[in-house]
């Protein structure tokens, strides 16, 4: 799925507003009133595993690790447990393995005969303070060396002042550099002060030719909250009932554990509907969150809750 985008309209921007209260409710009673349980439960867990960019991000990356990472994408749930659920058939793989520009080749090579992409961070990940020349040679390099998804981040500073028209201008400059690779932005929500500049920044991301717009880092020192995903969501319906073009969406950054992955599949089964919640719409940025998913199916089978260190991640 690709995002045109669309010339930059000044007055959507303009047009945006946001009641906190009411976004504060609409979270609060939607994860309060909607619970999944019992197979229906093991079914949405096994789709969040098919939605997750399984992501290393860490100072002390190394190319075993991201190999390691890799086959746990490929299975991402132990052989003896997928049979005891009866899931052999499904294949079961998550949407993609999200590494630095470094380890775009070692996740392309390691791979290989999967369907599964790699995504490459990008533009002066996580700060977005390198120069715009810098960024765009890093997504060529990237797209170069096989990465299909580049995962940007905006420069927070366009939004905090307010100017649109650079933050257009640059989105839209990642766009032609990431040529056929999806283009994800990053907006580092928890650094842009309100829900306004939320909406807005989501806005003029997808009017750039966005095909992802993304919470977080998973560096900031808040990263993906539900409140803010319903914004994010709000704009992409607005987005498509005004230009008839979809957006996906990825929340990143402290979702942990499977109860959290349930209200975010909820969140957006019942604001977009079905298709929004498919992988080509829809991704978690997770390190952690397989971990916690592969132990809640191992007590659907056995009635027990393993340690964590029998799911190591890699």
């Amino acid at each position: 799925m690709t995002n045109p985008g669309t010339a930059l309209n000044l007055d959507w921007l303009e047009d945006v507003r946001v009641n906190a209260s009411a976004v504060s409710r609409r979270t609060q009673s939607l994860t309060g009133r909607r619970s999944v349980k019992g197979p229906w439960q093991t079914a949405w867990l096994l789709h969040a595993i098919q939605c997750m960019d399984l992501t290393t991000l860490s100072s002390d990356d190394t190319p075993k690790r991201v190999q390691r990472l890799c086959a746990k994408a490929r299975q991402p749930i132990r052989p003896e447990l997928v049979k005891s659920l009866g899931i052999e058939s499904l294949n079961l793989q998550v949407g993609a393995v999200c590494v630095y520009h470094a380890f775009v080749n070692t996740a392309v090579n390691a791979l290989k005969n999967t369907n599964i992409p790699v995504a490459a961070v990008a533009a002066g990940f996580p700060h977005g303070l390198s120069p715009l020349s810098a960024k765009l040679n890093e997504i060529r390099a990237s797209v170069e060396d096989g990465a299909q998804e580049i995962d940007i981040v905006i420069s927070r500073h366009h939004v905090l002042t307010g100017n649109w028209t650079a933050l257009y201008d640059e989105v839209a400059a990642f766009k032609e550099a990431c040529g056929e690779a999806h283009l994800k932005t990053i907006l580092g929500t928890g650094d842009l002060g309100t829900f306004r500049n939320v909406a807005k920044a989501s806005w003029v991301c997808l009017m750039a030719g966005a095909d992802f717009i993304k919470t977080s880092t998973g560096k900031e020192a808040v990263n993906a909250t539900l409140p803010v995903t319903l914004v994010m969501l709000r704009v992409l319906r607005d987005y498509h009932q005004r230009t008839g073009h979809w957006a996906g969406f990825k929340p990143a950054g402290g979702i942990r554990t499977a109860k959290q992955a349930l209200d975010w599949l909820v969140l957006v089964r019942e604001e977009l509907g079905f298709d929004a919640q498919q992988p080509a719409r829809f991704r978690f940025g997770a390190s952690g969150l397989l971990t916690d998913i592969e132990r809640q199916l191992e007590h659907r089978v056995t009635g027990r809750y393993a340690t964590a260190a029998r799911q190591p991640l890699c």
